[in-house]
């Protein structure tokens, strides 16, 4: 299973968007897919459909109590597509875990070996403490929203020096896939200046595709329903059904299939 950390330590960049979206893009086009929910919030739950009656055992308790992710795994409504809900319980996780050996390692030793899906996708919290270090120290690789304004950059600057420091003393194999552009607003002269600085400063690691805006990406969790069900044909579904496949380009060759 090829596991991605969708992390950025801002609020408000589009992390939980980006990540229902993407699950379910990469769903539709045939990959077993499975969204863990790291965010105490658990806004990609809600986002999902799932309801807090329906979040028996959670995150939380894979995390905190080691128990097996099969048993946190519910089903959503979108065919293919997986996830391990969150509740606030988590919130006290980071707390929990200090004392605990190994406190890094528990998110990769729940997904080691679990066969059920293809890809999972890990929504991370907005900042970069034990529960993101769980999921970077758990990732084959990491992609980014990035919010075309000005102090997203700065924080994309942390970001940057935590991966780093997560591959030299946790996950040498920990990458960075893309960074992707949300809530770019082509009227709006700074977001054309962000973008290009960004892509002057990263080159291709920057997808191509960028996440525009749009009214029906932040109405349809109100719905519990991701965008690209809620409204497929608005500007935000399409990106994130472009994003999807650029993503899967950047896969290696032997992964590129479903």
């Amino acid at each position: 299973m090829l596991t991605i950390a969708i992390a950025n330590q801002k609020g408000g960049v589009g992390k939980t968007t980006t990540a229902i979206n993407i699950a379910t893009a990469m769903a539709a086009t045939g990959w077993r897919t499975l969204l863990v929910d790291l965010d105490p919030q658990g806004n990609a739950s809600t986002g999902m459909g799932v309801g807090a009656d329906s979040r028996g055992l959670s995150s939380y308790d894979v995390l905190v109590d080691e128990t097996p992710l099969a048993e946190a795994i519910v089903e959503t409504a979108i065919p293919g597509l997986d996830i391990v809900p969150a509740t606030q319980d988590l919130s006290g996780a980071e707390v929990e875990l200090v004392s605990v050996e190994e406190r890094t390692e528990r998110l990769r030793t729940a997904l080691a070996g679990h066969a059920g899906h293809e890809i999972c996708f890990v929504d991370c919290p907005p900042s970069l403490g034990l529960l993101t270090l769980n999921a970077l120290c758990a990732a084959d690789t990491l992609l980014v929203p990035l919010q075309c304004e000005f102090f997203a950059l700065e924080g994309l600057s942390q970001l940057l020096q935590t991966v780093e420091l997560v591959k030299q003393r946790f996950n040498s194999d920990l990458g960075v896939i893309g960074v992707v552009l949300t809530m770019y607003d082509r009227r709006n002269r700074l977001t054309d200046q962000v973008a290009d600085d960004v892509r002057d400063c990263l080159g291709n690691v920057v997808f191509e595709t960028v996440i525009p805006r749009n009214v029906r990406l932040s109405e349809a969790p109100s719905f519990g329903k991701p965008a690209l069900v809620y409204d497929q044909h608005c500007m935000g579904s399409r990106a994130y059904m472009s994003l999807a496949r650029e993503l899967i380009g950047r896969f290696p060759a032997e992964r590129q299939a479903a």
